[in-house]
């Protein structure tokens, strides 16, 4: 049952699937094209495997309303196909009690109070990356919920931040996890506070003006807690039926799961779970996990064989995201640094908003954690701070710190630079660097939970964020406010950071300074001068060259004492200027700059 790329069934629109309740009545669609039967048995009728039977529809559609079932009620679809009854949940249900409970008749009409939120300017976001059962945890044995997160976003509001990103909430199997092993795509974990916590979530988010950024993994399932598979008691190769592939497609590294996107229904599945974070939850963007594995079998890797239903899939709901609600960004963690994912589908592309880029996040944390100066090369920071999708250079999210950087293996910034000794002054000025790096370059810029006060502990989803650290380097929590706001305009004069133009002013592999400029064109072009120091050495009046007329004014010293008491002894006074010829320019900036310090001036 494969259609061939050029015949693919387009995605229609879909009449309604799952528990759909309307004045009354509750009506349940499936897909099960191989049953030969279908009922639904729940709470209504007391869990009577054949009391109300489903009609079969074209397409292989079942469906049969009751005037029984209401809101609340358990239920499970029974399916017999050769003998064999199948008791499975309902694949859209949009709550379950748990990962392998029962599916929970369910509406998501909440009370939004008129909410329209709007994501701002792409150019204006400050992401913060989230998970969240370990960021506010309260108890070592609790899960985090997202009321938790609640508490916390007068935290992140004060801090700057105007976008969560939240790693994936859908329900997955246990009560901990990461979130990318997703059982249900369209019920919320019910351990985080199911979907009445999200939306509180959402909700109270946007009252602070913050947007919710839903992470969402199509490129497998599971792959335990699956009702999915073998949905309807057919498969071939011993493979997962229906919803999958059956022959080499269905590999992937997190089990033998990839969704079959040549057939219409799957890819309406997963286009109706894109817009359910959307249109029900308000969610302001999706990321999209791994995107590499749908579009190849092996993720890309060496001589791959693309995965064309894959691409249209991923087309397809972009074009539609972005017909239907332009202000929702759509993010692709594809990590093959390839044009393609962003560029616009008239152009060939796959039309995502922006792509977390590899050419970024792997250099400078080279940089960073490279154990001697000398092995710092500031051509390839600079490769890295100027590189660009296409004529965008906000079609790449940038950081230092993921959940993938600062796990299995990969610790945090500050602990890479000095393992054991995180909290040296050492180690935590040269973090400093990348989270200057990260919200200067051109980029949609993006944090981990706790990287703005040097959580220097393995991202662990049993393991709380240790906000004690806070308590203890909150002027590092300061400094990171102080850049945000920079990054934002919230303080004035920092539109060049929210510009198109970077340009390299300095850059001296033997001193390890480098100087960039960023612009915006226009009226208020307000340029922003960074001048960073890669090395150990202190350095006295150190000369850039600069414009003529040109008054530089210091906005922010990472190295400032009133940051961190460890920090430089250096007086730091802003920049002094010359008639004398530097970097082929006819005047000269000269500064105090220590080491391993970061300054940023306006005019």
């Amino acid at each position: 049952m494969k259609e061939e790329m050029n015949v693919l069934q387009p995605i229609v629109a879909s009449e309604g699937m799952g528990a759909i309740v309307e004045i009354g009545y509750t009506t349940f669609r499936v897909w099960a094209p191989h049953a030969e039967m279908v009922f639904v048995s729940g709470d209504f009728n007391s869990w009577t495997e054949d009391d109300l039977e489903l009609e079969k529809e074209e397409n292989g559609y079942w469906a049969g309303t009751t005037d029984l079932a209401k809101e609340g009620d358990q239920y499970k679809y029974v399916i017999w196909n050769s003998g064999q009854k199948l008791l499975r949940n309902d694949p859209y249900a949009l709550e379950v009690t748990n990962s392998n409970g029962n599916s929970i008749v369910r509406t998501l009409n909440f009370d939004w109070e008129g909410d329209d939120y709007q994501l701002p300017s792409w150019n204006t976001l400050v992401i913060y990356e989230l998970h969240v059962g370990t960021f506010n945890r309260k108890q070592p044995d609790q899960v985090g919920t997202f009321d938790d997160v609640i508490e916390k976003l007068a935290y992140l509001k004060e801090l700057g931040i105007n976008c969560i990103e939240l790693l994936p909430v859908a329900e997955f199997a246990g009560g901990i996890s990461w979130g990318y092993n997703p059982a249900h795509p369209f019920a919320i974990e019910q351990d985080y506070g199911g979907p009445d916590g999200l939306f509180r979530l959402v909700k109270e988010a946007h009252k602070m003006g913050i947007g919710i950024i839903m992470d969402v993994v199509y490129n497998h399932l599971g792959p335990s807690d699956v009702d999915l598979w073998q949905f309807d008691g057919w498969s071939e190769n011993d493979k997962g039926g229906i919803y999958f592939y059956n022959d080499q497609r269905s590999e992937t590294p997190w089990g033998d799961t990839r969704p079959d996107y040549g057939r219409p229904e799957v890819r309406q599945y997963f286009r109706d779970n894109a817009l359910m974070w959307i249109e029900k939850y308000h969610c302001d963007g999706l990321r999209m996990d791994a995107t590499s594995y749908i579009r190849y079998e092996g993720g890309g890797l060496g001589f791959d064989t693309e995965i064309l239903e894959g691409i249209i899939l991923m087309r397809d709901i972009n074009s539609e995201i972005k017909s239907k609600f332009p202000n929702v960004l759509t993010i692709a963690e594809d990590l093959k640094g390839q044009d393609i994912i962003t560029n616009d589908i008239a152009h060939g592309g796959i039309g995502y908003g922006t792509q977390w880029d590899m050419n970024f996040v792997h250099p400078i944390r080279e940089a960073l954690i490279h154990p001697d100066d000398d092995g710092r090369n500031l051509e390839v920071i600079a490769e890295a701070l100027t590189y660009r999708y296409g004529n965008d250079v906000f079609s790449r999210v940038i950081y230092t710190e993921s959940h993938d950087e600062v796990a299995n293996g990969k610790a945090r910034v500050p602990e890479e630079i000095q393992p054991g000794d995180a909290e040296s002054a050492f180690a935590k000025k040269r973090a400093i660097l990348g989270l200057v790096l990260v919200l200067t370059a051109p980029g949609i810029p993006m944090i981990f939970q706790g990287q703005e006060f040097m959580e220097d502990e393995y991202f662990k989803d049993d393991e709380g964020l240790d906000w004690e650290k806070y308590e203890k380097l909150k002027g590092i929590g300061r400094l990171a406010s102080d850049l945000i706001g920079l990054r934002t305009g919230l303080h004035g004069g920092t539109n060049g950071l929210r510009g198109q133009e970077t340009e390299i002013l300095h850059l001296n592999q033997e001193t390890k300074i480098l100087a960039y400029k960023r612009l915006n064109s226009g009226d208020h072009v307000e340029p922003v001068l960074v001048v960073i120091n890669f090395s150990h050495r202190d350095y006295e009046n150190y000369g850039i060259g600069i414009e003529e007329g040109t008054d530089w004014k210091l906005r922010f010293n990472s190295t400032w004492k009133g940051y961190d008491e460890d920090f430089s002894e250096m007086e730091v006074d802003g920049m002094n200027t010359a008639e004398k010829v530097t970097d082929d320019k006819a005047w000269t900036g000269e500064l105090n700059i220590p080491a391993y310090g970061a300054q940023i001036y306006t005019l």
